[in-house]
């Protein structure tokens, strides 16, 4: 009876080859998780920081918020809402005011004591942070705080 010699194969029966397949794709779709992730994420952050950083549009405001304090009686003077100078005299202090002021307005605080003077100091805070503060002593001591808002034209530049 002839024979016929097949050639001798080696079968792997672990699974090793099998298994290393199945862990490479494993992690393959793990750092393909994470890199989809972190553009998904970087374009939140994008988003964000470009609405942070959009120019304000024409007829914007900043809320500015005006504080005298001190005890006793003042003559105040304030850029009101609009941009309109406003004046209260003989206020009480302490007193504050929070009014929105239009973009390339100053805002500002003049504070005048009276005869029998005293001390006051006056702060300015624009979006509620602290900008200046000063104050006024003696009779008819007087104190200014302002400070400086974007004017229109800068305000609408492209970036």
């Amino acid at each position: 009876m002839p024979t016929t010699e097949e050639p001798h194969r080696r079968i792997d029966r672990s699974g090793r080859g099998r298994r290393g397949v199945a862990v490479a794709a494993a992690l393959l779709l793990v750092c393909g998780a994470f890199v989809a992730y972190g553009f998904r994420d970087t374009e939140d952050e994008d988003e964000a920081a470009a609405e942070r950083a959009a120019p304000p549009t024409a007829g914007a405001t900043y809320d500015v918020t005006y504080e005298v304090l001190g005890e006793g009686a003042a003559d105040v003077s304030y850029r009101g809402a609009g941009g309109e100078e406003a004046h209260v005299t003989r206020v009480g202090l302490p007193w504050r005011k929070t009014v929105s002021v239009p973009l390339g307005a100053s805002p500002i605080v003049n504070v005048t004591l009276g005869e029998k003077g005293g001390t006051a100091s006056c702060t300015l805070a624009v979006r509620g942070k602290h900008v200046q503060r000063a104050t006024a002593t003696g009779a008819f001591g007087r104190t200014t705080c302002g400070g400086e808002l974007p004017a229109p034209e800068a305000a609408a530049a492209p970036r």
